[in-house]
């Protein structure tokens, strides 16, 4: 999953270096175990994932139930 594909930053809005805060870029393993439809016929998937922290510590924070668009999500390999 693409943590930089569902959290998107406002283009042109300040940038704010929090050294101990979550890094939302890259990828993470996550578990999807579900599919939800929108209106407009898009996709979201039902996932669990861990984000790290931008300082390097061992401790991830763990989301639950989150919905994730389709174009963030791929198979694993």
């Amino acid at each position: 999953m693409r943590l930089d594909w569902i959290y998107v930053r406002v283009r042109g809005a300040p940038v704010h270096t929090i050294a101990h805060g979550l890094d939302m870029t890259g990828e993470v393993h996550g578990f999807l175990y579900g599919w939800w439809p929108t209106v407009k016929g898009n996709w979201l998937g039902v996932v669990n994932f861990a984000i790290p922290y931008a300082d390097g510590r061992r401790d991830k924070l763990e989301v639950h139930d989150q919905l994730v668009p389709d174009y963030a999500l791929r198979k694993r390999e």
